[in-house]
């Protein structure tokens, strides 16, 4: 199997509110779009995402009633500090403030209109527990 491209189908009751957020605040552009069907692409390596209005017939039976919940759609990148600033200057309401937890995780997270979660990741070196230890790197190897 070669896996040529990443795509997430989120189960919304307003397409078009999480397209405009999509688009507006995160840099997303349409591919396709028909009534309760929207297909959405960035041209860097972030997962496509797919918006399916809730109720829709194309799904199977016992999915079609189902809403994307308990998931979050997280990105990784750089900039972050900049990037919370950027959003929070558009008007977006940061839903979980900036925090960096202790294996050197920095993240922050905004909800879309119909309640979909978007996480923000930086990984930074977390800082050494023994100052005589060494510090492990992403990779897990210490130095």
């Amino acid at each position: 199997m070669q896996i040529t491209a990443s795509t997430v189908s989120l189960t919304v009751d307003d397409v078009a509110a999480s397209q405009a957020f999509l688009t507006a605040h995160l840099g997303y552009q349409e591919q396709a779009a028909a009534d309760g069907f929207a297909s959405l692409t960035r041209p860097d390596a972030a997962v496509d995402i797919v918006l399916l209005r809730r109720g829709t017939e194309v799904l199977p039976a016992e999915q079609r009633d189902r809403r994307a919940g308990g998931l979050i759609l997280a990105f990784t990148l750089t900039g972050l500090d900049a990037e919370e600033e950027r959003l929070r200057r558009a008007g977006v309401e940061i839903t979980m403030p900036l925090r960096e937890e202790p294996w050197g995780e920095r993240l922050f997270q905004v909800t879309d209109p119909n309640g979909v979660v978007v996480q923000f990741v930086e990984w930074v070196t977390p800082a050494p527990a023994d100052a005589g230890a060494g510090e492990a790197g992403q990779d897990g190897a210490v130095r």
